[in-house]
């Protein structure tokens, strides 16, 4: 580590230090509470204890299960180690979970009771000589994570420089595979400082983490909470009524959304007669009548953001009352320009390619340089997502390139050549094309447009249940439409455009 360096184990000593005796962690499950000091002696002992089974600098741990206090503190030990860690989302098929582990190649995985079986089943005999843990104390097949904590809080620290991978977070699969995206120290450290200036949070606040933490959007808010020296207040799984209750009761402060989260705790909310006041301030992405919804029940503010896995969450910021339908302005440590075909840079009030420049931007995608260096060329990360600025410097979302069609079902990430790829698996179906479509509940839906191979039959709940066996359950798609013929164009390939024009609408 150098003497200009700061990495997420020296966020979490400064925290020690300043904060010790405040609460860090809650656990809203079981209770259980953890002070800042405390935290740091547990990372200690369990990066201790992973030392002792071998693993170094640059190791990966995987972790597949839901949020917990011992998630959280492997995230710790590998900061203290300068390992990696490799985060899974538990949402996934079997098969989808075990390729995000191969395509990390961890040392070490640890996993909850739940999803054991398929990850060790599907790996088969390419695990190796990976060694496996209990997530969850006493609960599951492995050796248990506390076994690890046995030792005395004695381990060589890493020669870590801030600029060191940290975590690897597998985005949307584009042309059929998953990207992980690899994000640094530096790039943790500089986004709670942008997290920390938007709300100007301090020890006094409440975090509600109900995002998961293999989100971007979930680690990234409690590490900017725990850096403030606030407390994290931690759900395993989302429920409305239990974030009701757990508002009122923790006196929470703010949370990161994305839909239908916020309109279901307001419903739950309504429901039990729970007091919300203490929620100042909520940050994610929204319909405009669920925003003004929750602004006028709590006398909060809501923060609205554009950004990615591989922008560190964050490149624009800013609160929907500036300026409504926009997605804020460029975050204090980002640089956005917006880019034409050729990559020249687009006046106000013209629509570009966003790209971006800054401390926030992700290391690159692993083992992927051939789309590093695409995605980095001429010295900015190309989102592949477009954008407006007007004269007043808001940035105006205007959708994804064709190349790189996006949906976001509820804030997850869904390519629709992987929905595709799977429906064209079914033998009755010879042609589809699956996009995104306005959703009441869930912002965005999944609409798939299939032509039947001739004398074929098939009914849509039938092709949704066969695609949702296949994939994670959120990739479905929601609405299935079946047509006798798909416009094609000149060369033969379905013309998705049409196909948009003619069945977007109407859902």
């Amino acid at each position: 580590m150098g003497l200009y360096d700061f990495t997420v184990y020296d966020l979490i000593v400064r925290s020690a230090h300043g904060h010790a005796d405040a609460t860090a962690w809650v656990e809203a499950e079981d209770g259980r509470r953890m002070t800042f000091a405390q935290f740091k002696t547990s990372v200690d002992r369990l990066a201790a204890g992973l030392q002792r089974i071998g693993l170094n600098k640059g190791d990966r741990i995987g972790i597949v299960g839901q949020n917990s206090l011992e998630y959280f503190l492997l995230y710790g030990a590998a900061a203290a180690l300068g390992a990696i860690v490799l985060p899974v989302n538990w949402r996934l098929s079997a098969d989808e979970m075990v390729f995000n582990l191969e395509d990390g190649s961890p040392d070490v995985v640890f996993a909850d009771a739940a999803f054991q079986a398929s990850i060790t089943e599907a790996g088969g005999a390419r695990d190796g000589g990976r060694r496996y843990f209990n997530l969850t104390p006493g609960k599951g097949r492995f050796a248990d994570i506390t076994d690890l904590m046995d030792s005395p809080a004695s381990f060589k620290p890493a020669d870590t420089a801030a600029d060191d991978g940290f975590v690897i977070i597998h985005t949307a699969a584009v042309a059929g595979r998953p990207r992980g995206a690899l994000l640094s120290h530096a790039n943790l450290v500089c986004a709670s400082l942008t997290l920390n200036y938007c709300f100007s949070l301090t020890p006094r606040d409440v975090h509600l983490n109900l995002l998961p933490l293999f989100h971007v959007g979930g680690l990234f808010m409690a590490f900017s909470s725990f850096h403030a020296g606030a407390q994290n207040i931690d759900m395993a799984k989302f429920d409305a009524h239990r974030a009701a209750q757990l508002i009122e009761a923790h006196g929470v402060s703010l949370l990161f959304e994305f839909a239908p989260i916020l309109s279901s705790i307001l419903d739950a909310q309504q429901a039990l007669g729970t007091d919300i006041g203490s929620l100042k301030a909520v940050m994610g992405l929204d319909a405009p009548e669920t925003i003004e919804r929750y602004q006028k029940l709590s006398g909060g503010r809501f923060y609205v953001i554009y950004g990615q896995t591989e922008t560190s969450c964050v490149a624009t910021m800013g609160r929907y009352d500036a300026c409504p339908g926009a997605a804020g302005r460029p975050a204090p440590f980002t640089r956005i320009e917006l880019v034409d075909e050729y990559d020249r840079p687009v006046s106000p009030g013209q629509v570009g390619e966003i790209t971006v420049k800054g401390p926030m931007v992700f290391k690159g995608y692993w083992n992927l340089t051939a789309d590093t260096d695409h995605t980095f060329r001429d010295g900015w990360h190309h989102t592949g997502d477009l954008g407006m600025f007007d004269d007043q410097g808001f940035l105006w979302y205007k959708g994804r390139k064709a190349e790189k069609e996006l949906i976001k079902p509820g804030g997850e990430n869904v390519y629709p050549a992987e929905v595709e790829k799977v429906i064209l698996l079914h033998p009755a179906v010879e042609e589809t094309v699956v996009f995104g479509v306005p959703d009441p509940k869930w912002k965005e839906g999944i609409k798939a447009v299939c032509r039947l191979a001739a004398g074929k039959t098939l009914a849509p709940d039938e092709l949704i249940r066969f695609v949702g066996e296949r994939i994670a359950r959120y990739k479905k798609p929601r609405y299935v439409e079946f047509v006798a013929e798909l416009p094609h164009q000149e060369d033969g390939a379905v013309d998705r455009e049409k196909v948009k024009a003619l069945y977007g609408a109407g859902v």
